[in-house]
């Protein structure tokens, strides 16, 4: 305005000629062009500036996030797995479950893997003195019923023990439909969609284990000739970023391998295993990566422990599974383990991978 003011004051003054509207008209669009240049350059500035791209870059993301569940299926984006992991032809997966006086537990584990695609029957492991009651039986049936969203029902059967032993677990299993086993405990849950993704993996390499619980082995001294290694747990796994085992207690192996544990496998193993009440997943672990000289995958993927105690939480654990690691390799007269780096992601649920 102070431009406009000085002009029209020259015009009245006699300074810049005769005043007339049409000269004062062509002023103001003199003026008001002067300043379209500066807004212009303001807003390039503006457009070019890195809030204006941080923020673009925001309501980008926001906006494919909102959307993809509706246009994935238009872009290829499939969320559904192959149909090789429920197809009966392709055998799918057992879930054999161990338990141990945890009923409650067991019927929760039950009703979760009934509802997995994959399965394509349960196992319970039994090993208490006095068998599953009539009324567990029939709930457990009918929770398999109820839960089951495939056309063939999964079949829950109880393998019945008469003594309480840890080599239980990995007992031959006759009329098995499938190749693929899924041990796990009563208290682990696996989400189906991780569940089936890592029968995936396991179809890809169906002689070694794949799992979700990785543990690790080190050198840790050798004297006089004698070499002494340490078994390491998570946190040591986080640390290092390799590992050696996938633990049993979350795990798919073919079924062979019960037939090797219990035939096989040198009967000094299980006699340990069966007076120290502990190892039996180390022992799997040695077993299979000396039948094949291979490491395991370790599959990322949540899973969640819903109980409250096990052998892992008493005070000595560490000790113990330091002593079995060494005692069954000196059993083999050498170290089985192969350790990798390499872990099976989902690329398909990740953003970055």
């Amino acid at each position: 305005m102070s431009t406009l003011i000085a002009i029209r004051e020259a015009s009245l003054s006699g300074n810049g000629g005769d005043y007339s509207p049409a000269k004062e008209k062509a002023a103001n669009r003199g003026v008001y062009g002067a300043r379209s240049p500066l807004l212009h350059r303001r807003l390039r500035l503006l457009v070019g500036g890195a809030k204006y791209k941080l923020i673009l870059l925001f309501c980008l993301l926001t906006a494919i996030y909102l959307l993809s569940s509706k246009i994935s299926p238009f872009m290829g984006w499939n969320l559904h797995y192959p149909s090789s992991v429920s197809s009966p032809s392709r055998g799918g997966y057992t879930v054999l479950i161990n338990t141990w006086k945890r009923n409650t537990l067991l019927k929760q584990s039950v009703a979760h893997y009934a509802s997995c695609q994959g399965t394509d029957a349960i196992h319970v492991v039994w090993s208490e003195v006095d068998p599953p009651s009539y009324k567990l039986r029939d709930y457990l049936k009918k929770m398999v019923q109820k839960k089951s969203q495939t056309a063939h029902k999964p079949n829950l059967r109880f393998d019945l023990n008469e003594e309480d032993n840890l080599n239980n677990r990995f007992k031959p299993i006759q009329d098995l439909r499938t190749d693929a086993i899924f041990s796990v405990d009563d208290d682990v849950i696996v989400p189906c969609r991780t569940l089936d993704f890592a029968f995936t993996v396991w179809q890809t390499a169906p002689l070694t284990m794949v799992g979700f619980v990785p543990r690790m082995h080190w050198l840790n001294e050798e004297k006089n000739g004698v070499v002494h290694y340490r078994y390491g747990g998570w946190w040591s796994v986080w640390w290092m970023g390799t590992y050696s085992m996938v633990l049993s207690k979350a795990a798919f192996f073919h079924k062979q391998y019960l037939e090797l544990y219990t035939e096989k496998m040198p009967s000094s193993i299980q006699d340990y295993v069966s007076r120290e009440r502990n190892c039996e997943d180390i022992a799997m672990s040695l077993l299979v990566a000396n039948a094949t000289g291979a490491p395991p995958i370790w599959v990322k993927g949540k899973i969640y422990e819903i109980g409250s105690s096990g052998i892992s939480s008493l005070k000595d654990h560490s000790d113990k599974r330091n002593k079995c690691l060494n005692d069954f390799v000196s059993l083999y007269g050498a170290m089985p383990l192969v350790s990798t780096n390499v872990k099976a992601v989902d690329a398909r649920h990740e953003w970055f991978w």
